[in-house]
């Protein structure tokens, strides 16, 4: 079936339901209320964090601050990567304030204890830091959606390009946790489906400070590539030990799966030079995304990340999609959602498949020389456009029970 002929048939049944439902439409209390889980003072602060809030401060603003007649409300919390944190807060959000949308929702353990809860009670998940994909694979429910990216896509995207350049042999070191338990396995696979072999593994504790005991391993086993399964602060830790050993003048590609805009500065070019890997979006793509970068910048003094842009689009989707039905229902909205394209700063043509999964366009990219960089914003250059339909899990290989039932 073709994407158009996917929401005409998306947008036909939409309308009808909304058409029986439209007298028992209503939002609860006139008021929207989205709650924003995320690592505020840990290794995913910086590229998520804080300014996640400022992204859905301007989706809100960009819709006229309510919608159907209702206000918007918006709680924030730390979940300091703890399941039982993020957990409890997601409780209390529910129970006594009565949220209806929880989005953030970072750390791939974090995640899958929360939308959990969001399943129980009906309440509506954007998940737009987590990466493990099987958030939308083993784990999917009918309430919530993977927005930005996972490690099926980055994966794919990273670990294809750099296996078919010739670089056969593989050392993965990987987060001790669900993430980066997910993204070694697909990372593994696509090594393995592209006529490479891994050599060697060592999980690594979450967060940690000290790589030096892993990345000598790593550098001993003789791999054409060191794959780093992690993120944020465990990333930029990783590659500046690699570049205190030698590890990349001496011949070895060091690939990062998982690397933001602000890890490369936190890096820096001179040691980040070179690095090719996946990225969901880019703040230099156009002149939408630039403009609204600029933005976003103005606001809080940093340009934003692809998880920041994500944020933005996903709460915008959402908050349209309740103007349209009039209610904050989980499932009614959900399934606008799902009936309506995305076209925004984030994505063109973007859509939302049966297993939660935010189909669109990815990027690889390589990271600048400092003689290429035009200025402090000048990081990367884009290598290859994956289209939406090669970039994720195709629904064949798909075990969400949602596909293979039929629903």
């Amino acid at each position: 079936m073709t994407t158009t002929r996917r929401f005409a048939l998306g947008a036909l049944a939409a309308s009808i339901l909304f058409a029986g439902q439209a007298a028992q439409a209503e939002i609860t209390d006139n008021e929207i209320r989205i709650g924003y889980l995320a690592d505020m003072s840990g290794p995913y602060r910086d590229p998520i964090g804080p300014m996640g809030l400022d992204a859905i401060q301007m989706a809100i603003e960009d819709v006229g601050g309510s919608v159907a007649g209702a206000s918007i409300e918006v709680f924030s919390a730390d979940d300091r990567n703890s399941p039982d944190v993020g957990s409890s807060v997601v409780r209390e959000w529910i129970d006594q304030r009565n949220v209806d949308m929880v989005t953030g929702l970072v750390a791939s353990s974090v995640t899958l204890a929360a939308v959990g809860l969001l399943e129980e009670e009906n309440r509506l998940g954007l998940v737009n830091g987590a990466v493990s994909s099987g958030v939308t694979n083993e784990s999917c429910s009918p309430n919530h959606i993977h927005w930005v990216y996972d490690t099926w896509a980055m994966s794919n995207g990273t670990a294809k390009a750099i296996t078919q350049e010739g670089h056969k042999n593989w050392y993965l070191l990987s987060a001790d946790y669900a993430f980066g338990h997910a993204l070694e396995g697909d990372v593994e696979r696509v090594v393995t489906e592209n006529g490479g072999s891994v050599v060697g593994k060592a999980r690594h504790p979450f967060p940690s400070s000290d790589f030096s005991s892993f990345l000598l391993q790593a550098q001993a086993s003789g791999a054409d590539v060191i794959a780093l399964n992690n993120a944020g602060s465990d990333t930029i830790n990783a590659i500046t030990t690699a570049g205190e050993f030698g590890i990349t003048q001496a011949g070895q590609v060091l690939a990062g799966m998982v690397l933001f805009s602000t890890d490369v500065r936190s890096i820096g070019l001179d040691a980040a030079q070179g690095l090719q890997f996946t990225k969901a979006w880019y703040y230099d793509l156009n002149d939408e995304t630039r403009a609204w970068a600029e933005r976003f910048r103005e606001r809080t003094g940093s340009m934003p990340t692809m998880v920041h842009a994500g944020l933005y689009s996903s709460t915008l989707h959402y908050l349209q999609a309740v103007d349209a039905v009039g209610t904050d229902e989980a499932q009614a909205v959900r399934r606008q959602m799902a009936a309506t394209p995305i076209n925004d700063i984030f994505a063109t043509g973007g859509y939302i498949r049966e297993d939660g999964r935010m189909v669109h366009d990815m990027y690889l990219v390589e990271v600048k020389t400092p003689e290429e960089s035009q200025n402090e914003d000048d990081l990367f250059r884009v290598v290859r456009t994956i289209p939406a339909e090669e970039a994720f899990r195709p629904l064949s290989e798909s075990q969400c029970h949602l596909v293979t039932n039929g629903a």
